[in-house]
């Protein structure tokens, strides 16, 4: 049965159950509804756009969730319709139009297809868009015969998934024939070379799901038990280092918003699956399209009839996608790269038509874990996760090939399903684990392409095992077999563990409301067997070496291209005009469209990210996470890419990929400087094209020679070799493109060097790091003037590169850089830009004296470093042998002075700054609606960072403690801020305990005990149905929760916090100010999308506990949020607001709150509710910005609001 609720028909509510609702439950969805009332009607007889009848949504999963816990049973279903009034667009990718609501919108009149026998496996191939080649057929249908009977479906299905290029990387494994010549080495052992010849720190390479490196020893902080309440407590562990990147350029393409959440999500799995279980910290992103197309725009070629997307939108929604996911669960996103292009040429059409989008990251996990234990027979088979959906079938093949070739069914196949919060629960299970004294995760395997097929049989792979169908959560009642074992449906791990720990980790799981299924047993007897006892059905019954295969080695033969591109013609009296069009560039221009939107501060240990200075612009080229809250040991990670320059010759592509993701990095002092580093090595290309597989050796064999010759590895990597889109008239290629992540252990993470200007005194210095002659081939310049060119720079010296960089290392380690940039797209002019945008009044006087070309001298892409130090560098850069060009001053002024021979140019830094936001501005604009947008823009300069500390702070936190106090984490599935908080909260005199909704709501914690209760910011059951709505159904229709929080809350020597998500679920169940008739509500923040940014709050004169001896301050803090406005029915006078935003203006007030409001307290001061983060704003290291005069500070004065509440209580 369905029945609707709704307030005014433009939005409704279709709820599916099991029979008809009671009158109770009436009353208890209006509230969940906020307000939409119980219509009686069975049919609804307008037109509503919904969500695709037979995929029920992640968001429907939640509310039924929440309905649950609320103590209402029999719900099935539950979707939002929205009324179609002919004018609204909707994304027919995931939606669809209903010409009315009735009884039948969730029905789907189709039956599970049964397992059948396949005679004519070429049709089938054909049929299924297999992917199958020639040779595969072959194998098959000899196997066919061996065994004596036809193959069934599944297992031809399976195997193409298996055995597919995605997965098994054919032609990374293949033979090369390159102008009839055979090449000694396939692709992949030549990059194995480096790990070979380069060991390094590398303690597991090639093998498992990630790259490990040796970290150092680390500090753990957690809760002494996973299956109750617990107490957090201190331990520490020898560490290792993860490392991985992944594309999803396929799904992305298709539909970007899934295709780019899920792609986050795959790659945070496969961090979650090292050894015998790993952690996974942070994430990095990287988006390359084709152009926007604004108006006016003349970059490009003729607009083709997109296939699924137009560019701007998968722009926006990929971004979405992707920050959507890390936002949820919890990972921030740290560092990435934007790249937008295509060329026509001749007879030669380029551009990311087929998109790409990477999803790299770090993590780490303990060392004695790191490698995967031996599985025995008898061992449980464990699901972790969600339902099954038909998603993602034949994913693995499909993605092996061209976009287009396929009919669109197949390759609507996937359409992604994103639910972060389900992934969050299953990896709080595996942390849990990973973290306890006793792992006993034996093997994990993360599910991605080819489904429960690709997972299982890898897990068992050595061994043999059965899979039983039945045992597997169903989410569409209408899949076969095939489809159940096949489809990509995200959010799921494979285990395996003895059975003997199965109770434990049921416990666990239930704990943390992830969804657990034993679905199989490890048998050794080399057979892969899956079945179903229900149909009496076997889908797949064979040998594990027929299953993975034995066909013959991919032959790749090509021939040489003498192709080159032409040379634009170019005026040197218009730099001016040159830079404008350079900085028109998305992949020059201000990246703030997308950093605004990505939590950039969520664990409240990311020592680096994006944005920078004063005016908290994304120019940092690199991201560092801290490995504990102690703040010394850390991960840094960037990224480097250099398509363009791979189109004129894909050696230098390689070694200029590598020299950028090296120069961005260089700025981190690293413990071995250079040898610290390894690399994932990411390659996309649209190979068997016309030369393109001897580009792709060429690109491959430079990338391994350069590491090798650097002294580093690259122990890890993935390719994706279809990047071509096919139209009905033309085929697009997507430049061959090699994306390499560089990731090392810094040991000083208060060393990091900055790239804005911020003191006077010194010199402004230029390191090349090249060794070869200017070349303005494959620069933004020849970019913005739709050319190429034939000429680009290379690295001629890799001994040399390794020199300047260890020599550089050396320097900050020794504290003589005061900041530095490198010199990469947009060449010199833009990097000094860059250097003074990031603050106000810091100006550059330069001289160039080399008698070279204006343009080549400001514009080249050569690489190499932009510093400012102190003149003492100059003798360590002697001694060293290392070539500088001392280049210029820094002076107090608003413009950068350049001189060269008899020519000097003056460029205003405030227009300069103006003109690199502007295409950011224009993209916000389509995210954040026009009028936030522009007032983003308009605020750019206006919303300086400015603090003022408190008097009584000297910088340091020595307290003693005669005893500790008890208090309380509270967090519910979805929350991802409960260990910074806890930690911030033991360091100030508590001993915290853990505690999880279901705690509270099974009995099991009553905080009869608990003296401080803290609720923490995150996404409780993904803010469905408005942020903490859910939580606060748990609190009020459980008794034990309600009871507990009641009596709580009546005692007079308690105090309470709530942040972000808990400050949301404090203002729901209107804790702060219980004698109001009206509460005070949370609303969405006035961007209408989530805000993530580094502001400040000054605190005046309160009375509240935590903050009454921070009056008449300003301090740094994390804001990050959706749902953040605070919304006030009275006069400010009738609230005791304790802090407010530095400035009304946007974004410094991220959402809008009346008054602007930031942190509100109980008329007594005992309780209080805030939006911004303090406990992401712990150490100097964790703010976006730390005023130069408090750079020897040990800690931020936050902790004394906790220690005050300390004081209070003990």
């Amino acid at each position: 049965m369905i029945s609707f609720f709704t307030k005014d028909n433009s939005h409704v509510y279709a709820v599916e159950s099991e029979g008809a609702l009671s009158p109770e439950t009436h009353k208890k969805l209006e509230w969940l509804f906020s307000g939409s009332g119980y219509i009686s009607s069975k049919i609804i007889e307008s037109k509503y756009v919904g969500p695709r009848s037979n995929m029920t949504t992640p968001w429907s999963t939640n509310a039924v969730e929440i309905t649950q816990n609320m103590g209402i049973s029999g719900i099935k279903r539950i979707e939002e319709f929205i009324f179609f009034n002919n004018k609204n667009s909707f994304d027919q990718m995931t939606n669809e139009l209903y010409q009315k609501l009735d009884q039948n919108i969730f029905t789907v009149k189709i039956e599970p297809e049964d397992s059948i026998e396949i005679t004519n496996i070429n049709e089938y191939n054909k049929k299924e868009g297999l992917a199958l080649s020639d040779d595969e057929i072959v194998y098959l249908e000899n196997l066919s015969k061996k065994i004596n009977r036809n193959l069934t479906d599944s297992e031809v299905f399976g195997f193409s998934q298996v055995n597919s290029e995605h997965c098994r990387h054919k032609i990374f494994n293949g033979t090369f024939i390159i102008n009839n010549i055979k090449k000694e080495k396939s692709l992949f052992q030549m990059i194995k070379q480096t790990t070979k010849l380069n060991k390094n720190s590398v303690v597991s390479a090639y093998k498992d799901n990630v790259a490990f490196i040796q970290g150092p020893k680390v500090q753990q902080f957690s809760p002494t038990l996973s299956e109750k309440p617990s107490i957090y407590k201190d331990s520490t562990f020898e560490s290792v280092i993860s490392i991985k990147a992944e594309t999803h350029n396929f799904p992305t393409t298709v539909e970007p918003f899934s295709g780019a959440a899920t792609g986050s999500g795959g790659e945070i799995r496969d961090r979650l699956a090292g050894g015998q279980g790993s952690i996974p910290l942070a994430g990095t992103a990287v988006y390359m399209t084709p152009y926007p197309r604004f108006n006016n725009s003349k970059f490009g070629f003729e607009e083709r009839k997109w296939l699924y997307q137009k560019p701007i939108d998968i722009l926006i929604k990929a971004s979405n996608g992707a920050s959507d996911f890390g936002n949820k669960f919890g990972q921030p996103l740290i560092s990435g790269s934007l790249l937008t292009f295509e060329h026509k040429e001749g007879n030669k059409l380029l551009g990311f038509d087929k998109v790409i989008m990477l999803a790299g990251g770090i993590g780490y996990g303990k060392l004695e874990h790191s490698k995967k234990k031996k599985i025995d027979d008898g061992d449980l088979i464990i699901v972790l996760g969600g339902d099954n959906y038909r998603i993602g079938m034949g994913g693995a093949a499909v993605s092996s090939t061209d976009t287009g070739e396929y009919a669109s069914g197949i390759e609507l196949n996937a359409v992604q399903r994103s639910n972060p919060e389900m992934q969050k629960r299953v990896a709080n299970v595996i942390r849990s684990i990973v973290e306890s004294d006793n792992n006993f995760i034996k093997s994990i395997h993360d599910h991605g392409a080819g489904g429960h097929l690709n997972c299982i049989s890898e897990l068992v792979e050595d061994v043999g095992g059965i899979l039983e169908v039945d045992k597997l959560p169903i989410g569409d009642k209408t899949l076969s077999s095939k489809e159940i074992i096949g489809n990509e449906s995200q959010e799921r791990m494979g285990l395996v563990i003895a059975e003997k720990d199965f109770n434990k980790l049921k416990q666990i799981c239930e704990r943390e409301r992830a969804p657990i299924y034993k679905v199989g047993k490890v048998i050794e007897n080399g057979r892969f067997l899956v079945k179903s006892d229900l149909k009496n059905e076997t889908s797949i019954d064979l040998e594990l070496s027929d299953f993975f295969g034995n066909s013959p080695k991919t032959i790749l033969k090509d021939t040489i291209s003498d192709f080159s591109y032409s040379e634009p013609k170019l005026d040197s009296k218009k730099v001016y005009s040159y830079l404008d069009d350079v900085l028109s560039l998305e992949s020059v221009a201000c990246k703030d469209w997308l950093t605004n939107k990505v939590d950039r501060c969520v664990t409240g240990r990311v020592a680096l990210q994006q944005c920078t200075g004063p005016f908290q612009v994304p120019l940092n080229n690199c991201g560092v996470m801290s490995l504990d809250y102690n703040g010394k040991n850390g991960i840094a990670t960037s990224i480097g890419h250099s398509p363009i320059i791979s189109l004129i010759d894909p050696s230098k592509g390689s070694r200029s990929s590598i020299a950028e993701a090296l120069t961005n990095i260089l700025f981190v002092p690293l413990k071995d400087n250079l040898k610290s580093i390894s690399l994932s090595a990411n390659w996309m290309w649209p190979a068997n094209n016309d030369s393109e597989n001897h580009r792709l050796y060429q690109a491959v064999k430079a990338c391994s020679e350069f590491s090798i010759d650097l002294g580093i590895n690259i122990p890890t990597g993935k390719d994706s070799m279809s990047m071509k889109q096919k139209y009905a008239d033309k085929d697009v290629l997507s430049p061959g493109t090699v994306i390499i992540s560089a990731v090392g252990h810094t040991e000083e993470i208060n060393k990091i060097i900055q790239p804005y200007l911020h003191v006077e005194g010194g010199y402004i210095y230029k390191i090349d790091f090249s060794s070869d002659k200017y070349s303005l081939g494959g620069s933004a310049l020849y970019q913005s003037q739709n050319k190429i060119g034939k000429h680009a720079p290379d690295i001629k010296d890799s001994g040399y590169f390794q020199l300047a960089f260890n020599t550089i290392q050396k320097c900050i380690k020794e504290n003589i850089v005061y900041s530095g940039h490198d010199i990469s797209s947009g060449g010199m002019i833009v990097t000094l830009l860059e250097m003074c945008l990031a603050s106000d009044n810091y100006g550059l006087n330069i001289n160039l004296s080399k008698d070279v070309d204006i343009l080549e001298l400001l514009f080249s892409e050569n690489h190499g470093i932009i510093i400012h130090a102190k003149e003492e560098i100059e003798k360590l850069f002697s001694n060293n042998n290392i070539k500088f060009e001392k280049i210029g001053t820094v002076n107090k002024s608003n413009s950068i002075t350049i001189s060269s021979l008899n020519e000097k140019y003056k460029f205003d830094i405030d227009y300069y700054r103006k003109k690199w936001f502007e295409k950011s501005y224009m993209l916000d604009s389509i995210q954040s609606s026009e009028t936030k947008a522009l007032e983003r823009y308009n605020s750019l300069s206006k919303n300086k960072l400015e603090f003022k500390f408190p008097k009584w702070f000297n910088g340091d936190f020595k307290p003693s403690f005669d005893k500790r106090v008890k208090a309380g984490v509270i967090r519910e599935k979805g929350s991802n801020s409960e260990r910074e908080m806890a930690y911030i909260m033991n360091k100030a005199g508590f001993e915290v305990i853990d505690i999880h909704m279901t705690d509270l709501m099974s009995g099991k914690e009553t905080l009869d005990d608990i003296k401080f209760l803290v609720a923490v910011g995150g996404f409780s059951n993904s803010d469905v149905l408005g942020s903490a709505k859910g939580w606060a159904g748990s609190f009020i229709y459980n008794e034990n929760a309600r009871n507990s929080l009641k009596k709580f809350f009546s005692k007079e020597d308690t105090l309470s916090l709530g942040v972000c998500n808990g400050c949301q679920l404090f203002m729901e169940l209107g804790l702060i100010y219980p004698e109001l008739e009206i509460h005070p509500k949370m609303h969405h923040n006035d961007s209408k999308k989530f805000e993530c940014q580094f502001t400040a709050v000054s605190i005046n004169k309160n009375n509240s506990v935590m903050f009454n001896n921070f009056e008449n301050t300003t301090l740094g803090i994390w804001a990050a949020h959706g749902e953040g406005k605070f919304v006030f029915e009275k006069k400010e006078s009738q609230y005791n607001i304790v802090g407010k935003y530095h400035k009304s203006s946007y974004p410094a007030n991220p959402n809008g709150s009346n008054f602007d409001a930031a942190i509100v307290s109980s008329q007594d001061g005992r309780h209080i509710a805030m939006m911004p983060h303090l406990e992401r704003a712990n150490y100097p290291f964790n703010w976006g910005y730390y005023p130069n005069n408090q750079k020897n500070n040990k800690i931020s004065p936050w902790v004394y609001a906790f220690h005050n509440a300390y004081n209070w209580l003990k």
